[in-house]
């Protein structure tokens, strides 16, 4: 994640080591379009899918609480945890995007569409 891109002739993204390149446009109706490069780090990339296999975990061990009958303040206390643990993965991705794509963006001369993109998808993720 050193905020630089390399690009070939062609204009298409290249990953340096221990970097990971993925180009996504979205056009279902659970993302919000993008047809920007996101150049992550395979080391950001790992913590971040850590994170979410630690909180999937966390989901199925509610679940077997509500199997077994466990007392609901209990379980609400465990939901609540896993609702905790969400938000700081959210607020993770959150400063990627505004030191990475946000920064990358602005280096192109295209923050304009970046930052309408990430009001979007903020109306979408905050209450």
């Amino acid at each position: 994640m050193n905020g630089a891109t390399p690009i070939t002739n062609d204009s298409s993204p290249v990953s340096e080591p221990g970097e990971h390149i993925h180009n996504h446009s979205h056009t279902d109706h659970t993302h919000i379009d993008s047809a920007h490069p996101h150049v992550h780090s395979e080391d950001s990339l790992r913590k971040i899918i850590n994170r979410l296999s630690r909180i999937e975990g966390h989901v199925r061990g509610i679940k077997t609480m509500v199997q077994q009958n466990t007392p609901c303040p209990d379980v609400l206390l465990q939901i609540a945890a896993v609702r905790g643990a969400l938000d700081k993965v959210a607020r993770i991705v959150l400063d990627e995007h505004l030191t990475e794509c946000i920064g990358r963006a602005a280096q192109a001369g295209n923050i304009e569409s970046e930052i309408e993109q990430l009001k979007a998808a903020l109306d979408r993720f905050l209450p």
